[in-house]
This record gives structure tokens, sequence and C-alpha cells, in this order.
């Protein structure tokens, strides 16, 4: 008996959509179905580049094809309650790119019509699918007790040179906290446990309309250790993104992603040599597990909502 193949429609061709459909094309069980963007001529192309996929600027015909199975949600995150919603009446499994939503009360409707819905639900947090994290999970022990946890993150340019679109600038839905700091909140869910905001300093520029240029924030894990975000944006510095655990006996430091970095008692943390894996295809394989019915190891809606609730009171909006 043959596999099912599983039909995925995509909403949103932009950059994320289109890693996704080059992901899918790699994978055995997947197949991308239908694209829909509200740019003509952007999800022509994509649903050119994914196999002459049917294509469409309404996302809500595309939904209406009773053969998808899966959606990806690759939409600004103002976007991502309303569609979802309509996903999930339709009960159709559905991958989010993060955050969740664009505040914590559409998150947690988010999670309730999904549960309700009896679907997949998944978030797209591309580090929990790394090698790197079971490196540094296995090396937690090293580290002795845990003094602090540090995240650095430094641009010279916001939104970043590659990622030049207008929402990532502005103050609704755009700016680092909401963009880059969910990753690092969800590596430290994943590695501690929940996060609570002591206190939140945001920087904004004169422009009412433009997102913050700086944060200053303390934290606590969940057994008291302290948090650290030093965030920064528009420095005369390079690109620099720092996860920096320091302990009594070693320091673990991911650098860039990607690089991680150890040292014991009174050592210069080192490189540490991680072989590189395919985390989109590593995703994808836990969700057609899921999907069968089987154990799968995924990012689903009730972390979302726990995510959301820190950037929430980072930015003050608690």
């Amino acid at each position: 008996m043959s596999e099912k193949t599983y039909k995925v429609g995509i909403i949103g061709a932009g950059v994320m959509g289109d890693r996704m459909i080059q992901a899918i094309a790699n994978h055995s069980r997947y197949q991308v179905a239908a694209i829909s963007d509200i740019s003509e001529e952007r999800a022509k192309e994509a649903a050119k580049q994914a196999g002459d996929a049917a294509w469409y600027t309404d996302y809500q015909e595309m939904l209406d094809d009773m053969h998808i199975d899966h959606v990806y949600l690759a939409v600004p995150p103002k976007h991502h309650h309303p569609i979802a919603l309509e996903v999930l009446k339709r009960k159709k499994h559905l991958l989010c790119e993060k955050p969740l939503a664009n505040s914590l009360a559409e998150a947690q409707e988010m999670l309730e019509a999904a549960e309700a819905a009896g679907v997949v639900h998944a978030m797209h947090f591309p580090m929990y699918y790394q090698t790197v994290l079971p490196q540094m999970i296995a090396r937690l022990p090293e580290l002795g007790t845990i003094r602090r946890i540090d995240i650095l993150t430094h641009f010279h340019q916001w939104p970043r040179p590659w990622q030049q679109a207008a929402w990532l600038a502005g103050r609704e839905q755009g700016g680092f906290i909401r963009e880059v700091l969910p990753h690092f909140v969800h590596l430290t869910y994943a590695l501690f446990g929940d996060l609570q905001v002591i206190r939140s300093d945001v920087d904004y520029p004169a422009d009412p309309e433009a997102c913050e240029i700086g944060v200053a924030a303390y934290l606590q894990g969940p057994d008291g250790t302290p948090v650290t975000i030093n965030g920064l944006a528009g420095i005369a510095h390079q690109e620099h993104l720092d996860y920096r655990i320091y302990g009594t006996k070693g320091t673990l430091s991911l650098v860039n992603w990607t690089n991680l970095h150890f040292g014991k008692e009174g050592e210069v943390p080192q490189p540490v040599t991680i072989p590189l894996n395919e985390r989109l295809i590593q995703l994808l394989d836990e969700i057609v597990k899921k999907m069968n019915g089987e154990e799968a190891r995924l990012v689903t809606f009730d972390t979302g909502v726990k995510v959301q609730k820190v950037l929430e009171d980072l930015l003050g909006k608690a």
C-alpha cells in the first residue's frame, strides 16, 4: 500500500513561502497543490516554481479546494488570526509562521479554534529542528548551576537588507522584538521552561508609526534564573546575535543562529563542530508523523501562546 501524499496550500509567497516550496520539492510525502498571495505576479511565479501549482489572489478560494490537506501560513502577523480561523473552520492542518498572532487575545483564540477543529497545528521555529538544539541540551549538565542567560540582538539595519518589507519597519506588527526575539524566547522555553518579564524598557524613534530601535529587558526563568535582553537597531555595528548561558562550571553560546561555542571554567569558549541538517525537512517529517496519528516533536499553538505573552510583556502591552 502506497503512502499518502499530502497536498499543501501555501498562503504568502514571500521569502518564507519560497523556502517552504523548496523544502516540499525535496520531501516525498508532500506536494504543493496551490499558492495564494495578494500579488498576482508573486502568486503566479511561486506556483510556477512549485511545478505549475494552482494559484490564487484570494486565499478563501484556495481554501475551498477540498483536496488540500495542510496549509502553511506565511503572511505578516496581523493577518494570521483571521486567515487561521478560516483554515481551521475547514478543518485543515495548519503550520503557522511566528509570532502566532499580533496579540495575545488573537493567539488564544487561534489555539482554541485549532483544538476544537481537531487538526494538527504547529509553528515554524527553525532552531527547534536544527542539530544545534540537542547539542545544547547535552552540554547543559556541564555548565553547573546556571547563573544567567544573556540574549543579544544587534542590527546595523532594520529591516534587514534581505527582508525589505514595509510592515517590518512599522510599529503595528514589525520590529525585531516580534520578528527575531520569538526565536530566542522559544529556545529558552525549550531549554528551561516558562519565562516571566520583570521589566522592559523599549526605545522608539520620533516617528509614531515606526517600530522600536532598542530594548533592554530583565526576565526570570522558572527557577528565578535571570535572563537579560539587549536589543539595538540602527547602530554602526555588524549584525550580531548571541544567546549565551553562563554557568558556574562552563559557558555555552549560540552565535548568529548556528555557531555553537563552549568553554569550561576559566576557558574562552571555543567553536563546537556541529553537522548541519535540513531543518525544514525535519519539521515536515514531524508533521507527517502527527497527521498519521504518531507521536511527533512539534511546537504547537499552546507554546505559541506562551511566546506571545512574553512578547506582549516586552512591548508593554499587558
